[in-house]
């Protein structure tokens, strides 16, 4: 019997979202160290990792053999139907208001017991709904929804059970069972607990009486030994220098900083290391295709905010000093400069290859929106800046009266940014169209990915100079190029971080009172939390305004930024009100963000980041690879912050 084998190319998206954050260069007195030298260990565990691999073969009557790859399963479709050649297509659950994709076709049943068959692959992904219609009257026969599993087999069969009623069933049987492909994420999960416990463990030792006097005699006794051996020094100097050690259980010195602040900001960095470097693979580590939110994209939001709460703190120190204001404002231009045009080398691939190309040369970039927001919001808080009141009882929201002719700003960008979304008229789309195009919306408006936002960047930028293939273009399967850091969406961006100025605002009026601090960033929290309720109905795709990470879009930052308030108040409360952590390792890489995140863009493919696998198609390959890639980088930061390395711009 000859088999038609049909085979559907399934195609994985390689955007990434990167940010990077602003922080002020101090560096307070740290003897965690071992934290850090431990937590290292993790990326050689991570290799360790066994992969997981379970390559499916289904061997054709000449012996070539088919496997299904990454994130696919084996589909054979037998047809029993005589005289009846079918058209099998598919759907995605996640893709919203979508057409029928044609997968394949399946020729008649030879005679009675001669079903025809046909091999496909399917994704595995999202659950399926899956066609059977009639190819002569394209009447349809049958439908059938499923959710398949990573290189499991399945066998769908056509049957008719009754040639009076012409009563057509398929079902789908399992010939072998799908693998477990979180099982990777579940082992790399315990490995990082078990060092972590680890750490957590041997601090508890080393803080011990007993122990701490072993330490103290043996490092005593080695510097003596070494001053008598060398002839120099005193026993004044063999104690200082046992003190300076790092080893020694010195007490930690005081300091102002913020430690929850770095640790918010390095936990997202090393968050988006890891998606950038593909988060093995699995798609709700990578970016959503439209409307919707995976891990992905909460790293950028919770950047542009934590960049609004350094602003204010970083400034407000200067200008209570009687910093001049135009030195501030030249300052903040020059480094939001600096930042563009770092973020224009690096977005173009071809940067370390010659000049670059005007012609196909991205200008929007994730530098390049830090850079313009950075400067709005630095200018915002020059401008209206006022020294914390001495009673600050007396105000209700101190953040918002004391700051109003800046929200006024605030209110109008977003008022003009819904004027725009909404109301300006893009060709051959409707008026507030807030899609991806392609095939969704039922293939109406093929071109009009992203609506006003796309046709602002396309008009005014050029459709070279904006990113080609966006999210969309995966499960969409929409073709116009569209940015996701575009023109509009960088209003929203400056919305961001003003909220996370506000932060800022917060932890100024209410210093060293806790309690008030962490009411407020739950009250903001809940605030913003139920503005984005009522935007997105608590649905995906059903609302007025759907969370979507490509536009940027008003309930976008507003869940965002609750959930970074939310965030905020949690490590706030744990490492610098508690004390119970001290932030590491995250801490380190956020007082190197602009370095760590440079870095891991222009070394992300050479070794020992990345390297040659012996199975591209496994999950656990790529999760160790990323994984040991990550924790190279918060190595690097805690060395940098060892020697006393920031990178300021």
């Amino acid at each position: 019997m000859k088999r038609e084998i049909k085979k559907r190319k399934l195609t994985h998206d390689n955007n990434r979202e990167e940010k990077t954050g602003d922080e002020t260069m101090i560096c307070p007195s740290d003897t965690n160290h071992a934290t850090v030298v431990l937590s290292a260990l993790i990326a050689l565990l991570a290799v360790y990792v066994t992969p997981l691999t379970a390559q499916l073969t289904l061997l054709e009557p000449h012996g070539r053999s088919v496997m299904s790859k990454m994130d696919e399963a084996l589909l054979t479709v037998h047809n029993e139907l005589l005289n009846e050649n079918l058209t099998l297509s598919w759907l995605s659950d996640h893709c919203y208001q979508c057409l029928f994709q044609k997968l394949g076709a399946i020729p008649s049943g030879k005679g009675p017991g001669l079903p025809s068959s046909a091999v496909f692959f399917v994704s595995t992904q999202h659950p399926l709904t899956l066609q059977l219609n009639s190819t002569q009257d394209t009447r349809e026969l049958c439908r059938v929804h499923f959710s398949f599993g990573e290189h499991g087999n399945y066998s769908l069969w056509i049957k008719n059970l009754s040639n009076r009623t012409q009563k057509i069933t398929c079902p789908i049987i399992v010939d072998k069972e799908p693998i477990n492909n979180c099982l990777p994420i579940l082992i790399a999960f315990l490995v990082y607990a078990g060092v972590a416990i680890l750490i957590v463990i041997g601090g508890f030792v080393m803080g011990l009486d007993p122990v701490k006097n072993i330490m103290y005699r043996m490092i005593t006794t080695m510097e003596t030994e070494r001053l008598i051996n060398s002839e120099l020094g005193s026993s004044n100097q063999a104690s200082e220098s046992s003190s300076r050690d790092p080893t020694f259980p010195a007490h930690r010195v005081a300091t102002s900083r913020l430690r929850s602040l770095d640790t918010f900001r390095g936990l997202s960095l090393v968050i988006m290391i890891f998606v950038n470097y593909g988060g093995g693979r699995y798609w709700f580590f990578r970016h959503e295709s439209w409307n919707g939110l995976t891990v992905a994209d909460l790293v950028f939001p919770w950047f542009v905010f934590i960049m609004g709460t350094s602003i204010t703190l970083s400034l407000n120190s200067m200008l209570k000093r009687g910093y001049p204001r135009v030195k501030l404002f030249r300052k903040a231009l020059w480094r939001s400069v600096q930042l563009f045009l770092i973020g224009v080398i690096i977005i173009n691939p071809k940067y370390c290859m010659g000049p670059l190309s005007w012609d196909s040369l991205r200008i929007p970039g994730v530098l390049q929106r830090l850079a313009f927001t950075y400067f709005m919001v630095a200018v915002l808080e020059i401008l209206f800046f006022k020294a914390r009141p001495e009673d600050i009882t007396m105000f209700w929201i101190p953040e918002l009266i004391l700051y109003w002719p800046a929200w006024i700003f605030i209110v109008a960008l977003e008022t003009m940014w819904l004027c725009l979304t909404f109301l300006l008229p893009v060709p051959e789309c409707p008026l507030g169209y807030l899609g991806p195009g392609g095939i969704g919306d039922f293939g109406h408006y093929p071109n009009c990915t992203g609506g006003a936002a796309g046709y602002i960047d396309r008009w005014l930028l050029g459709e070279k100079h904006i990113h080609q293939t966006p999210t969309s273009h995966v499960l969409y399967l929409s073709t116009m190029p569209y940015d996701p850091e575009g023109i509009l969406g960088t209003f929203n961006s400056i919305v961001m971080a003003f909220l996370g100025l506000q932060a800022g605002k917060i932890l100024l009026y209410y210093k060293d009172l806790h309690v008030q601090i962490m009411a407020r960033f739950l009250i903001w929290g809940f605030m913003l939390g139920g503005i984005s309720a009522i935007l997105t109905k608590c649905s995906r795709d059903q609302g007025f305004i759907p969370v979507n990470k490509n536009l940027w879009s008003f309930s976008y930052i507003t869940t965002l930024s609750c959930f970074a308030f939310v965030v905020l108040l949690i490590i706030y409360y744990v490492v610098d009100v508690r004390r119970w952590w001290s932030g590491a390792p995250f801490f380190y890489p956020g007082m190197n963000s602009i370095l760590v995140y440079i870095g891991h863009e222009v070394f992300q493919n050479y070794f020992p980041f990345k390297w040659k696998m012996l199975n591209s198609q496994s999950h656990a390959e790529h999760l160790a690879q990323n994984l040991l890639a990550t924790s190279i980088w918060v190595f690097i930061s805690y060395l940098l912050y060892r020697k006393k390395i920031f990178w300021k711009i």
